[in-house]
Parts: structure tokens; sequence; C-alpha cells
């Protein structure tokens, strides 16, 4: 729904917002389709046996393949509206400073462990509020993405970023409030400090 939305702003051609709709259509019917083959794997096997597992396993993998097409598709009719309006952005804030960008990891680092000594939660390196993973790793993201300026370059920043935090969740290390605070910590830290080491010429 928000894809679709967006390419009505962007305004796409009739052939493009097809494809998307079609590419966004065929993961929904691949998602329906595992949801089907497990109900019935369920049914059939409800103990574990290795053929079930199979069953369920490629079912899914179906949706990821749907999914990595549908991404592809996405990308290459999107980019070239959505790439140069956020190179524009990325020009507009302007190039951070090496140190600036040493600086302001360093200044999330302690800000995370502060943050868990204060709230006497988790270890410095482990579980706590807020999620450190996160929060560096956003804070390494953003600090690429102004750096280098390339939009491209800032997505993947950015997608890797969120890998490392979903991560911390699916080891169930953190909650979702305890990542989204630790991202929007050492997003907006970095960002902070690097425009002020951009204004005042550090």
């Amino acid at each position: 729904m928000v894809v679709l939305l967006l390419v009505l702003f962007l305004k796409v051609s009739p052939l493009e917002f097809a494809l998307l709709a079609l590419s966004i259509l065929l993961v929904l019917c691949a998602e329906m389709m595992n949801t089907a083959v497990e109900a019935v794997v369920d049914l059939v096997s409800p103990g574990f046996h290795p053929l079930a597992k199979i069953a369920k396993d490629t079912a899914a993998g179906a949706v990821l393949i749907a999914a990595c097409g549908a991404a592809i598709m996405g990308y290459l009719i999107l980019a070239k509206y959505i790439m140069p309006r956020y190179g524009e952005v990325l020009a507009m804030i302007g190039t951070p400073s090496d140190m600036g960008t040493i600086v302001s990891i360093l200044i999330v680092t302690i800000v995370v462990i502060m943050v868990k000594s204060l709230t006497g939660s988790g270890t410095p390196l482990r579980g706590g509020i807020p999620s450190g993973h996160a929060a560096v790793a956003f804070s390494m993201a953003t600090a690429l993405s102004l750096k280098t300026g390339d939009p491209l370059i800032s997505m993947l920043a950015v997608s890797l970023a969120a890998m490392v935090s979903h991560s911390r969740l699916l080891l169930r290390i953190h909650t979702m409030r305890e990542i989204i605070l630790g991202s929007c910590i050492g997003a907006g830290i970095t960002l902070m400090v690097l425009l002020l080491f951009m204004k005042f010429g550090g």
C-alpha cells in the first residue's frame, strides 16, 4: 500500500504502475500459497517430519524469490524517480570530515553505555536499553550516507544497518522498542555531530 501510494505522488507511467502492482500481487499470492501449504502440512503431519520441513521450506523459498523479484522490479522502476531527489537531500547537508565521523561514532557508543548504566539494564555489549548494535550500525550508515553522497550506497548502508538490528530481534536479545530507540540515537546523534563539525569547520 505504501509503495502504491508513493508511485501516485511520483507520477510514474501506467505501464510502470502496472508492473509494480503485479509484482506486489505476486508476492501476496506466493505468501497465501505458503500459508495454505503450511496449514495442509500441519493438518497431515502434526509432528515433525523431514518431508514436512522440506514442503514448508520450499513454500517459504517461493515467497522469498517472489519478494526478491518485486524488490528488483521496484528498484528498476523507482530508482530514476527517487535517487535524484535523495541525492539532492544528501548534497544539501554536505560532506562531513573524517574527524567528525570518528567523533560521532565514539559519542554514540559512549551515550549507549551511559544510558544502559542509568537504566540498569543489560551489559555494555549485550541486551538492555537501547540496542548498542543498532545505534552503532545506524551511526555508521548515516556517516557513510553523508560521506559518499551516493543514494544507492546510502540505501545499501541503511539496509545493512537494518539487518544488523533485525538480527538482535531474531536472537531475542532486544525488543523492537530497544532497537528503534538505538537506531534513533545512532542516526540522530551522528547527524547532529556531523552538522556541527561541518558548520564550525571541524
